[in-house]
């Protein structure tokens, strides 16, 4: 059976989706990549990985996914940082897709937080949808990447509580595409 795939790099961007959807972790697992948690519900409909941060995480869980599971749509959900500062805290893009009463805006991938936008041509950065997007188009054609602005470019990763409340204020918006 085909599912639906979810990946975040964080397990405070997952919580929300974990508890929507009732997932439960799968301990059980064989060859999970190292630092990999991986959740699903009870009639397997949906997949849910939280990778852990970087390109090299993310990659490795989406090769996991892709090579033991049949997926027919991909969604990855995080949090970003936004070069511009009249941008609310809480706002949700999708970076990939024009989609209906969603803000649109591309993104950069980078391998380490930046501390300016000196170098920056888009308005989002993160660190994992660059690889989201290239890996997952080759598996399946319905793909998303949901971010919601965390910060204006801050080095720290804020506080958990924080990016499960982001992630949990958007949700009417980003549910109707699980």
């Amino acid at each position: 059976m085909s599912k639906t795939f979810i990946h975040t790099a964080l397990l405070a961007e997952a919580q929300p989706l974990i508890n929507f959807l009732k997932l439960k972790q799968d301990n059980l697992v064989q060859n999970l990549p190292k630092n990999c948690k991986l959740f699903k519900d009870e009639d397997e409909k949906y997949l849910l990985i939280v990778s852990g941060i970087g390109k090299e995480n993310c990659l490795n869980s989406l090769e996991y996914v892709y090579k033991n599971f049949k997926i027919s749509k991909a969604i990855n959900i995080g949090i970003a940082g936004c070069s511009d500062s009249s941008i609310k805290i809480g706002t949700l893009f999708c970076t990939n897709r024009l989609l209906p009463n969603i803000n649109f805006a591309p993104i950069t991938t980078v391998d380490k937080p930046l501390e300016n936008d000196e170098n920056l041509e888009t308005l989002l950065v993160d660190m994992e949808a660059k690889y989201f997007l290239e890996t997952s188009k080759k598996y399946c054609d319905e793909v998303y990447c949901f971010k919601v602005v965390s910060d204006y470019l801050e080095i720290e990763i804020p506080k958990k509580s924080f990016v499960i409340e982001l992630i949990e204020k958007t949700k009417l918006i980003w549910k109707k595409y699980l």
